[in-house]
């Protein structure tokens, strides 16, 4: 990608908001917006529950008129296309189901093709390398022949965003398209529009409230505040710059910079510390189980050591004021949370 494309999708002084009855004043909710889509790029939108996400992502589509400054689709003010010239570069996927009938999997595809049909409706040459295209690239091609009410919750959005791909959109908005999906169709849905993003050149932005996700797969996120305004740029930088941390975190949650998401803070007592011995994977999640337990795992002048062997289950010994040993994780667990208060004194010296 080159820093000089021009962008898919721009946001220039953008007041986004909705109006009232007549004579009443217009209600702004996000102000002064400069956003950029680049061809190529997957651009995640997140912020808190009420923040303005909706009302930005229907203002960036043309669902409903800015309040002031403009939306350019391809360079050119939205305001000023017609239906049909937004839908020929603009492509929307929204996450209520769509009721389509019986319609088969390729029926429903088509109907990307519409804003370039005549009014015959006749299909051309073009429509049919267009709608097989989308059916390979959002991976349904096999379900081609089956009605859309047949399928999975997973096997219906994707066949909702090759609907989109048919269109040949410069820009793909999908509103919070993972919310119904399981964590593994999750991941391969997020897998999916990652390569969409490089292999057909689109512009992707979707909404989402999948943090890591963001942090993780996209090239910018456009992070909406709960001040009305709108930070935009790499995730990295958003979460380096603490942007992420005053955007999301509370009273009793934390940004963690390893695992790229906001976690519960424990404001419980410190427990005793433990250094654990172990490589790897194994290591990584000995760790995960003491800290769950309410201990600290910690380098050195731990307050125990805790041995971990490979196998499956796992082999642990725990060396100590509270040496112990077991099998499993659950029961390691179980040890260290037991042993989180501190013992009465005739416990330890008996």
């Amino acid at each position: 990608m080159t820093e000089d494309l021009r962008p898919a999708l721009q946001a220039v002084a953008l007041a986004a908001g909705y109006r009232r009855r007549r004579r009443h004043p217009a209600v702004t909710v996000l102000r002064d917006v400069h956003l950029a889509a680049r061809p190529g790029e997957l651009i995640a939108l997140i912020g808190p529950n009420g923040a303005g996400k909706s009302t930005l992502l229907r203002t960036l589509v043309g669902a409903q008129p800015p309040l002031s400054g403009h939306v350019l689709l391809d360079g050119r003010d939205l305001a000023t296309l017609s239906p049909r010239q937004r839908a020929r570069r603009l492509a929307v996927t929204l996450t209520e189901p769509v009721d389509v009938g019986q319609m088969s999997v390729e029926a429903v595809v088509a109907l990307g093709r519409m804003p370039y049909r005549s009014w015959i409706g006749r299909e051309t040459a073009r429509d049919r390398t267009a709608v097989d295209g989308a059916l390979v690239d959002a991976g349904v091609a096999e379900l081609r022949d089956r009605p859309l009410t047949d399928l999975s919750d997973g096997e219906r959005q994707r066949v909702m965003v090759a609907r989109a791909l048919a269109q040949e959109p410069a820009v793909l908005v999908l509103d919070e398209p993972t919310a119904f999906l399981d964590v593994a169709r999750r991941i391969e849905f997020a897998a999916m529009l990652t390569r969409l993003a490089a292999t057909t050149g689109a512009a992707i932005v979707l909404s989402t409230h999948d943090l890591g996700f963001a942090l993780r797969r996209a090239d910018q996120v456009w992070l909406v505040g709960g001040d009305g305004t709108v930070t935009a740029g790499a995730p990295e930088d958003l979460a380096y710059g603490d942007a992420v941390t005053r955007t999301f975190t509370g009273e009793n949650m934390s940004f963690d910079d390893a695992a790229a998401t906001i976690v519960v803070a424990d404001d419980s007592e410190p427990g005793a510390t433990v250094r654990v011995i172990a490589d790897g994977r194994l290591r990584q999640w000995a760790e995960h189980a003491v800290r769950r337990a309410g201990w600290e795992p910690a380098a050195d002048d731990a307050d125990h050591v805790l041995s971990i062997e490979h196998g499956t289950p796992c082999h642990w010994h725990v060396d100590g004021a509270h040496s112990a040993q077991g099998v499993g994780f659950d029961s390691l667990v179980t040890h260290l949370r037991a042993r989180t208060v501190p013992l009465p004194e005739d416990a330890r010296t008996g």
